[in-house]
């Protein structure tokens, strides 16, 4: 299978990716409507976003110019086989 290049269907894809965190959040919520659950899933939210953010802009930018990954497995996959050595 190819890449996705339509606009349209990736912004349905992003879409359809919120909308399952979305109902993933409200559930869980749901279940237990607590200040520790909310700040927990909020604090989980907020360090995947962060690693995401490294394995992609920082690793690209800051580590390893014009690395291009396909996901996240393939970015973990590519990254055990590789030392990288910071920029001078």
């Amino acid at each position: 299978m190819g890449d996705i290049k339509s606009p349209t269907l990736l912004f349905i894809k992003g879409g359809l990716m919120f909308l399952v965190g979305l109902t993933a959040s409200a559930i869980l919520l749901l279940r237990h409507p607590d200040w520790l659950a909310a700040g927990l899933l909020a604090t989980a939210v907020w360090g995947f976003c962060r690693a995401y953010y490294f394995a992609f802009y920082v690793i690209d930018h800051y580590i390893d110019p014009g690395s291009r990954y396909a996901g996240l497995m393939d970015f973990i996959r590519r990254s055990m086989g590789k030392s990288w050595k910071p920029r001078a």
